[in-house]
């Protein structure tokens, strides 16, 4: 395996993510970490993302907005998308059922699976707070 490189770009874009629980996209990250580096690049922006993903640093999140959502948090845990204003937050709990659906899917399946993804959806608060 190859060695990566230390690169302070790519530091500031971790360190911005560890900042925030609202899993911005990459132009999100771009326009607050080009405040520190104003000569840095969409591009350079999404290799960078892209690579932290690869390497399990962060979590790369797709969701139906066809944008990717970056999440510094990389401990399993489920996601809630709000069908009113797009908001992408954490909902941190985890069942006994986790497992179990995992062994449920590899009893019907050929493959092996190793875990899932869950993405739920609705109305965050602040939607239902502005809707009364």
């Amino acid at each position: 395996m190859a060695v990566i490189k230390y690169s302070r770009q790519r530091k500031a874009i971790k360190d911005f993510l560890m900042t925030r629980k609202d899993h911005p996209t990459a132009e999100t990250v771009y326009l607050n970490v080009r405040k520190t580096y104003p000569n840095i690049s969409l591009g350079t922006v999404y290799r960078n993302l892209t690579l932290l993903s690869d390497m399990g640093e962060i979590q790369k999140l797709h969701f139906k907005d066809g944008l990717d959502h970056f999440d510094a948090d990389t401990r399993p845990h489920n996601h809630f998308l709000c069908t009113e204003c797009g908001a992408v937050l954490d909902i941190d709990f985890q069942s006994d059922n986790d497992f179990h659906l995992d062994e449920q899917a590899n009893s019907v399946f050929d493959g092996k699976i190793t875990g899932h993804i869950t993405y739920f959806q609705g109305i965050c608060p602040d939607c239902c707070i502005n809707s009364v």
